[in-house]
């Protein structure tokens, strides 16, 4: 299992970092829609769509991104996106379950192809904003989970979200607020180009501070709101397509909600 991990994880390298380096905006578009195609197709799966259907789901998403991509506005898409992430999470989060009107397997697709298309704008707009800028608001999600993940290990304590993910404790989410503040404290004094450099340009030390934290919250729980589909489908990875990794959606759940609260922060 961890050769295959490994392996899938080479082959994802070798394909995406030269994508985001060096391939023109239409490729880049064109990879990173592919994958949001398919993490469609997993949405509806775990929404209750079933065969044929589901994958129609991730067809029409695709012509659906295809005909917005020139002329949305992503400012718009971005705030429905968050508005929709704070209603799904507000909604099934502390209850551990989805409440009947978003169980639905039509809401759900629908609430899943807004938040992926709003996801897929985003990378576009911080890719053309540059490489680093998007790699930095990736590495936002990969500091704040494994954080979470060697702080709740190594603590323990009591559980984040044990309905929802017994593994998750509040003393990883506090070590992941901790490490997305350090992340942000380098980024903003060494690393102009970043995230959280442009945060401190554009809203002060205090602004960053705020925003970083939210963010980092905002990874966590887009985390358990993917875990939480799971559950309500019953099975345990979003797909098989990721060898080792599971699915597209079990890999980019936490930067789903992430990534369009980042670019409406940004001036």
């Amino acid at each position: 299992m961890l050769r295959t991990r490994i392996l899938t994880a080479l082959a994802l390298l070798a394909l995406l970092l030269p994508t985001v380096f060096a391939a023109p905006r239409w490729l880049f578009a064109v990879v990173f829609g592919a994958f949001c195609a398919a993490g469609m197709w997993e949405w509806a799966r775990l929404a209750g769509v079933r065969g044929a259907a589901a994958v129609g789901c991730a067809v029409v998403w695709a012509l659906l991104a295809a005909l917005l991509s020139a002329g949305a506005a992503p400012d718009a898409v971005f705030g429905a996106a968050l508005v929709a992430w704070l209603l799904l999470l507000a909604a099934s989060l502390p209850r551990a379950a989805l409440p009947a009107p978003l169980a639905r397997p039509a809401v759900l697709v629908a609430l899943g192809a807004l938040v992926l298309l709003a996801g897929w704008l985003a990378l576009l707009r911080a890719r053309a904003a540059g490489p680093m800028l998007l790699l930095s608001v990736l590495a936002l999600a990969w500091v704040a989970d494994v954080a979470a993940y060697f702080g709740g290990r190594a603590i323990g304590g009591a559980k984040l979200a044990p309905r929802i993910s017994p593994g998750k404790t509040r003393a990883g989410a506090y070590s992941a607020a901790a490490a997305v503040l350090l992340y942000g404290a380098v980024c903003a004094r060494w690393l102009p180009d970043t995230l959280p450099a442009r945060l401190a340009r554009d809203w002060g030390v205090i602004g960053m501070v705020v925003a970083l934290l939210a963010l980092g919250a905002l990874s966590i729980c887009g985390d358990l709101f993917e875990s939480l589909l799971k559950r309500h489908a019953g099975v345990k990875d979003s797909s098989a397509l990721l060898p080792g990794h599971g699915g597209v959606l079990d890999r980019v759940d936490a930067l789903l909600p992430l990534m369009p609260a980042a670019m409406l922060l940004l001036r």
